[in-house]
C-alpha cells in the first residue's frame, strides 16, 4: 500500500480508503447490510493496508455508520483514520450541530472523529451553515477532542468551490473527481487549488459509480486493448488519479472482496507523475471516444427551461447520453421510469417548439426527445 501525507500535516494516510456507501445488503434493500460481510470487507482492507475508512450519517439508510462502528472494534479502531459526515441539511438550530456529531459518535462507538466533513456542501447549504454559526461549532468540537481535522464534501461549481476553500482553515476536503469530470463542480482547477492551501485532498467517485470499470463500450475497450501493459478499465481510471500528486486518497466504495483485492493491488504501484506521456494520451483517447458517444449535444445550459409542460428537458438528454456512453440502457432505463416524474419525462412533449427556439445549440429537441423514450422506456 503506498501513503501519502495528509495536506500541511505530518501524518500519511493510505492512498485507498474504503468508502462505506456501497457496502454488501441483502433482500435488494440497501438499508439491510450484510454485516458479516460488511465486516470482512473493511478488515480485510484494514488488514492490507487501508487506514482511511469513510461513512457518512445517511449511508445505507443510516446504518452504515452502525455496522462500521461494528467493524472497528477489535483493535482496528486504533489502525485507521475515521471518516464521517454532518448531515447539514437536517440541521436547522446551533444545537443540531452538536446533536447530530454525538449521535454519530454513539453509533460509531468511539469518542473521537478523525476527519469530519460538512456533507455535500452547495451555495445554498454554505449560506445557511454560516448563519448557524458553523465556524464556532467546528472550532468546539476541535477543541474538545471530539474531532481532529474539519473538512467538507462538495457538490456544485467552481466558483463555490473557492470561496469554501478560502472561508476558513479547513484541514481537508473531499471532491468529485475522475479523468471525465475534470471540468465537472471543482475538476482539476479546484483540486488543484485546495492543494495549494496546504488540505489534503480526498476523490471520491473516482469511477463514476462504476460507470468507467463496468462493461465499456467497444470503442473504449479496443483503446484500452492497444497499451503494451494490460489493465482493466478500473486500473486505468484509479491509476490515472493517483498520478496526480495533489490527490491524497481515493475513495472506492468496495461491496465485493474482488473489488477489494484488485483496488489493493492498483494501489500498491500507482504513484504521483508514474504515468508516461503515452498512457496519458490513451486515457485522453478513452475520454474523447466516450464523449463521441453521445446522443445529443447538449450542455446542458438551460436556456430551454422552463418546459410549460414540465418535461426536464437537460435531464432527459442527460440519461440518454450517458446510457449510451456507458453502454448501460437497463440501467438508465431504471433511472429515467424511477427518478423522473411523468410530466418530466420525455414523452411528456407537446411539441411546441418554444424550447428550440431558445437552444443556443440549435438542437432538434422535440425530435431528441422522442429518441430518449424510445430508447429509455423500458420495463
Amino acid at each position: 500500500m503506498q501513503y501519502r501525507k495528509f495536506g500541511k500535516f505530518d501524518f500519511k494516510v493510505s492512498s485507498l480508503g474504503f468508502g462505506c456507501m456501497r457496502l454488501p445488503y441483502l433482500n435488494g434493500d440497501d438499508g439491510n447490510i450484510d454485516e458479516k460481510e460488511a465486516i470482512r470487507l473493511i478488515r480485510y482492507s484494514i488488514d492490507n493496508g487501508v487506514n482511511y475508512i469513510d461513512t457518512a450519517y445517511p449511508y445505507h439508510k443510516g446504518n452504515s455508520e452502525i455496522i462500521v462502528g461494528k467493524a472497528l472494534k477489535d483493535g482496528y479502531r486504533d489502525k485507521v483514520n475515521l471518516a464521517t459526515k454532518c448531515p447539514v441539511w437536517l440541521v436547522e438550530k446551533y444545537e443540531d450541530f452538536h446533536k447530530y456529531l454525538d449521535n454519530q459518535l454513539e453509533k460509531l462507538q468511539t469518542d473521537h472523529i478523525d476527519m469530519y466533513l460538512l456533507h455535500a456542501l452547495s451555495k445554498e447549504r454554505w449560506e445557511k451553515l454560516k448563519e448557524l454559526n458553523v465556524f464556532k461549532f467546528l472550532e468546539e468540537a476541535v477543541i474538545s477532542g471530539k474531532i481532529k481535522h474539519p473538512g467538507f464534501s462538495f457538490h456544485d461549481e467552481l466558483p463555490v468551490f473557492k470561496e469554501i476553500v478560502d472561508s476558513y482553515d479547513w484541514d481537508f476536503c473531499q471532491i468529485q473527481y475522475n479523468y471525465m469530470d475534470t471540468n465537472y463542480q471543482a475538476g482539476t482547477e479546484g483540486l488543484k487549488y485546495a492543494a495549494s492551501k496546504g488540505m489534503a485532498v480526498i476523490i471520491m467517485e473516482p469511477l463514476k459509480g462504476g460507470k468507467l470499470a463496468k462493461n465499456p463500450p467497444k470503442e473504449v475497450q479496443d483503446i484500452w486493448n492497444k497499451a503494451p501493459i494490460k489493465r482493466s478499465p478500473a486500473d486505468w481510471a484509479l491509476r490515472w488519479i493517483w498520478n496526480h500528486e495533489e490527490v491524497t486518497a481515493i475513495l472506492s466504495g468496495m461491496g465485493e472482496i474482488e473489488q477489494v483485492i484488485e483496488n489493493i493491488n492498483i494501489a500498491e504501484n500507482s504513484l504521483p507523475n508514474s504515468m508516461n506521456s503515452y498512457e496519458l494520451n490513451l486515457v485522453n483517447e478513452a475520454k474523447n471516444m466516450y464523449n463521441k458517444l453521445i446522443k445529443v449535444d447538449c450542455t446542458g445550459c438551460n436556456y430551454c427551461m422552463p418546459c410549460p409542460f414540465g418535461v426536464n428537458i437537460p435531464k432527459n438528454f442527460a440519461l440518454y447520453n450517458e446510457s449510451s456512453m456507458y453502454n448501460d440502457i437497463k440501467g438508465y432505463s431504471f433511472a429515467y421510469n424511477n427518478s423522473l416524474s411523468k410530466e418530466a419525462k420525455a414523452n411528456n412533449c407537446q411539441e411546441c417548439g418554444l424550447c428550440e427556439t431558445k437552444c443556443p445549440q440549435n438542437i432538434s429537441i422535440r425530435e431528441h426527445l422522442k429518441e430518449v423514450h424510445s430508447t429509455l422506456n423500458q420495463v
